[in-house]
């Protein structure tokens, strides 16, 4: 790998997003990356100010002369396994990978987040944290090179067609019900974030991520599918159609974006309702396929309810940790 001395990191503009859109879907392409990426989308996604997260400060963008060639972008959460990790992520324009773009990112992000560290007096462990998906080989090998190790594994999983969907009952004094008004959207938010508290990971429950969450421009309650005891939401599967994505990549494939069911009423078969009838309702959606995303390791069994559900691991990604050290 070559290292280019031209190399310019910058704040970014919002000007720049149109770039960046360009620059996540060819590097999405190269890799054999099954998403893309439309300007509403990211620009709801990564110029909004949340919690752990200002664009201000904690987006750069990296140029040669007057071309972007790749951004980054840096946000922390305090982690359910008692740490707390400042998360770097980024893209490099595939034209422009191994001449130390990458390198220079990652450094100015872990700069960054040594800076945001400094006034930490919390008392957790300090973490940088990173995540890349297994045919991004060069991601890989930037965080293998500079200290990171591997230390939980996530699929994303597809089933290849929606026929012949078994649809088990729904248990004993649940029924689905919708929402759709703010009172029924911030329940469900509340009763999301509590489910996730059993889960590894970090989650941002700002009032600026719940702003952000029904900004998202793939936010369609009518495709939620929730499951109510009484007034209490037990569980729920958050549905999404990108029809951009699609579009692009020439499929109908749906979502689920998120699957719950808080600690009350598991082990009762609910998820395995939820996401069957999410996959019907997907297909009377005019779907052929759908696709989520699974830790590994969950510890609800989640892999497993997946998988009698027709679903197979299509990718693996692996999150990657080295500790945060202050010169203090």
């Amino acid at each position: 790998m070559s290292t280019r001395t031209d190399i310019v990191l910058r704040p970014h503009r919002p000007a720049d997003v149109p770039e960046f859109v360009r620059i996540v879907n060819a590097a999405n392409e190269a890799d054999g990356i099954g998403e893309r990426t439309s300007v509403p989308n990211l620009t709801n996604w990564l110029l909004t100010k949340r919690g752990a997260f200002d664009p201000e400060t904690d987006i750069t963008v990296a140029t040669v002369g007057d071309e972007i060639a790749g951004y980054g972008f840096l946000d922390w959460t305090d982690t359910t396994d008692g740490l707390r990790e400042y998360r770097s992520r980024g893209h490099v324009a595939p034209a422009w990978r191994r001449q130390g773009i990458g390198t220079a990112i990652l450094a100015r992000n872990e700069a960054r987040a040594r800076e945001m560290a400094a006034g930490y007096e919390g008392g957790r462990q300090l973490v940088y944290g990173s995540w890349a998906a297994e045919r991004r080989t060069g991601a890989i090998f930037l965080l293998t090179r500079n200290g990171y190790e591997p230390i939980r594994y996530f699929f994303d999983m597809v089933r290849p067609d929606l026929e012949r969907i078994d649809v088990p009952p729904l248990p004993e004094g649940i029924e689905i019900r919708p929402i759709n008004d703010e009172a029924g959207y911030r329940k469900h938010w509340e009763a999301d974030i509590e489910a996730f508290q059993d889960h590894w990971g970090g989650f941002d429950a700002s009032e600026e991520s719940y702003q952000q969450w029904k900004a998202d421009p793939d936010f369609d309650p009518s495709l939620f599918v929730i499951g109510w005891d009484g007034d209490q939401i037990a569980g729920s599967v958050v549905n999404e159609i990108n029809e951009a994505e699609n579009a692009a990549l020439g499929r109908r494939r749906g979502l689920l974006a998120g699957v719950f069911v808080r600690r009350p009423w598991r082990r009762r078969g609910l998820a395995s309702a939820l996401v069957a009838r999410s996959l019907v309702l997907l297909r009377e959606r005019g779907m052929t396929s759908a696709w989520l995303g699974v830790d590994a390791d969950n510890p609800t069994g989640a892999l497993g309810i997946y998988e009698r559900a027709g679903f197979g691991i299509d990718m693996r990604s692996t999150a990657y940790r080295k500790p945060l050290v202050l010169d203090r």
